[in-house]
Parts: structure tokens; C-alpha cells; sequence
């Protein structure tokens, strides 16, 4: 699902979130522009710190659904800060639901900076808590570690492979 080139980076950001819920990657992956970057500064050692372009992000998000499933971005938990940058936002959230593989319970807390321009994701910087890795988990993308970066943020909230 294409985002219109009018909206907003706050309801761009909310539109991504509940295509995650729904587990609709594509679409998802339908919000970025094509020369997107994604970014994970606190991934610790072995894992991604950089996604560029629309396709490596959707190589790394396609398997998602397969070991997270998010139930909820509570709204109570959920802030949209805006910058003197029309195009950014500083997102506050906490994605809440399960590890498939495990069906144990999944509650993280991510910071996003999220820049939007002409109705799509080109930069989206995703703060998520390293030490998720160091919890039990599932392998993921066939990696044997397991991010819990979603994100959705896009972010996915966002999960990721090492590389």
C-alpha cells in the first residue's frame, strides 16, 4: 500500500505500525524510499548497524511475523515527539506480544528518529535495547541470534540477522 505524499511524518509512523500488527510486511516495506536507511546504532558486535536501500531493509524485515508477533503498540506508551525539522520524528513506544518459536512473551521498549519526505521512510534510526539479544530467543534469518529491534521501527520495530 503506497503512502500518500501529503501525509505526515506522525501519521506515516502510525500508518507502519499497524501494518505491523497486521504482519503486513510489504506493505511495510511499501513505505520506504527507495534509497532508505535504516539504522541500529546500539547493535552490539555481529549484527547490522546499517541497512541502505528499500530492498536490504525488506531482505532483513520479510521473516519478521515468522518470530515476532506483535499483539500491540500500546497508545498509552506511544509518543510522537516533532523536531524543528518538519520531516523528523522522535518516536517513544513499546511493542508488546510473543516470541512464536518460544511463546514467550515479548515487551520492548524503542526510541526511533524517523525522517519522512515525500510521504516515505528515508532515514529511521532504531534505539533498541542490545541486551534483548542476550536473552533466550529463536534463531533469526538462520543467524542464531535473535534482535528484538522492530521496528516497526518502521520499525519494527524491527528484527535482525547477523551479517
Amino acid at each position: 500500500m503506497s503512502a500518500p505524499v501529503s501525509i505526515s511524518p506522525a501519521e506515516l509512523y502510525r500508518h507502519s505500525l499497524r501494518l505491523l500488527l497486521d504482519k503486513d510486511i510489504s506493505g511495510w516495506i511499501g513505505l520506504w524510499a527507495e534509497d532508505g536507511v535504516m539504522e541500529f546504532p546500539f547493535a552490539p558486535r555481529g549484527w547490522p548497524r546499517r541497512l541502505e536501500g528499500r530492498e536490504a531493509i525488506a531482505e532483513y524485515m520479510r521473516p519478521y511475523p515468522d518470530h515476532v508477533d506483535l499483539h500491540d503498540f500500546p497508545e498509552a506508551d506511544l509518543r510522537i515527539h516533532r523536531t524543528v525539522d518538519a520531516r523528523t520524528v522522535v518516536v517513544e513506544m513499546r511493542g508488546v506480544g510473543r516470541l512464536v518459536q518460544t511463546d514467550r512473551p515479548f515487551d520492548m521498549t524503542y526510541i526511533a528518529v524517523v525522517t519522512v519526505e515525500a510521504g516515505r521512510f528515508v532515514s529511521y534510526r532504531d534505539y533498541w535495547n542490545p541486551l534483548a539479544v542476550l536473552e533466550p530467543g529463536v534463531a533469526f534469518s538462520g543467524s542464531g541470534h535473535f534482535s528484538a529491534s522492530s521496528h516497526f521501527s518502521a520499525s519494527g520495530h524491527f528484527l535482525g540477522s547477523s551479517r
